[in-house]
């Protein structure tokens, strides 16, 4: 059974369809790469997961309980970081931790021992007793994280974590989130940062104008975005004829000479059904009495999958 599914989920504004029918599945222990640009339709997603909004139709379910119909039920089990948090004014990280034990009815040596251990997993210890509103960004961000831990969620929805972190902060972000994935805490990242969701995630949703263009394994929206075998070649002079060479080959579908670090460079597109391999380019180029230069595979990533499938909309 999946940990978090929706079902034709739909959120209106007014005239404006906000999400447009969204069907999402997640498995137990899954941590899912929720991307698109702003005004997708991720937060509303992730404020409906977290049964802050109501749907308009459709439906989704968290550990097989159905939002808007047993939130009691499912706010234990999840755990919701949105982009920025608040705090009462002078209050101290621990105090912070503290006042939300309580609302969980974490009480007496187990709200101590808690406390203690969701500070040390977020590295935030010797911040105990400092104020929450002079912690920098990448502090704050890890003190959201260790709020909603207190009570050990099987769910995290974690929206833009990363969002207006320095390097350093988002390396240590990175890592915190890791360890819960060996945890083995079932987590939904919405995040413009996308080449460190790859590393993050093991599956991803692209959503663009409230609609799901592609949910599924990281490894199928590259194959999805791959649109052939791209290779980069550079030979030494005679560019245009050992392009015309190239583009006679059978299996090459495109040709093009382009302009890289100001030199002249030739981009092959290969079909990847065609049987032909990369190996033999060189051989083809060297026989004709062409000097190779420099030969490279383009790689396929997560930034240019999502540029391939997306068109920039928003709803």
């Amino acid at each position: 059974m999946a940990m978090i599914e929706t079902i034709n989920l739909t959120k209106k504004y007014g005239e404006l369809v906000a999400l447009n029918n969204l069907n999402l599945s997640i498995d137990e222990g899954d941590t899912f790469g929720f991307i698109g640009p702003n005004g997708a339709g991720k937060t509303t997603t992730i404020k409906i997961l977290a049964t802050l909004l109501k749907p308009t139709w459709g439906e989704a379910r968290i550990d097989g309980k159905v939002i808007g119909y047993q939130n009691p039920q499912i706010r234990p089990v999840i755990g919701y970081v949105p982009d920025f948090m608040g705090a009462y004014e002078d209050m101290v990280v621990s105090e912070y931790l503290e006042f939300f034990a309580a609302c969980y009815n974490i009480h007496g040596k187990q709200r101590q021992r808690v406390v203690r251990d969701v500070l040390e997993l977020t590295d935030l210890s010797y911040k105990s007793n400092s104020e929450v509103n002079g912690l920098s960004r990448g502090m704050s961000q890890r003190l959201s994280i260790a709020r909603v831990l207190l009570h050990d969620p099987k769910v995290l929805l974690l929206d833009e974590p990363a969002s207006g972190l320095d390097p350093r902060a988002r390396i240590e972000i990175r890592e915190l989130l890791k360890e819960l994935r060996r945890m083995g805490k079932t987590i939904i990242i919405s995040s413009h940062i996308l080449h460190e969701l790859s590393e993050l995630c093991n599956s991803v949703g692209i959503i663009e104008q409230g609609k799901l263009i592609f949910s599924g394994p990281v490894t199928e929206v590259m194959a999805k975005a791959s649109m052939g075998l791209v290779v980069h070649i550079v030979v030494e002079e005679r560019f245009d004829k050992a392009a015309e060479l190239l583009s006679q080959v059978k299996g090459i579908t495109h040709v093009d000479v382009t302009q890289h670090n100001g030199q002249p460079r030739i981009d092959v597109t290969i079909d990847p059904e065609s049987g032909l391999s990369v190996s033999e380019l060189p051989n083809r180029l060297i026989t004709q009495g062409f000097r190779l230069t420099s030969m490279q595979q383009e790689q396929v990533n997560l930034e240019t999958a999502f540029m391939r499938l997306t068109k920039g909309l928003v709803s």
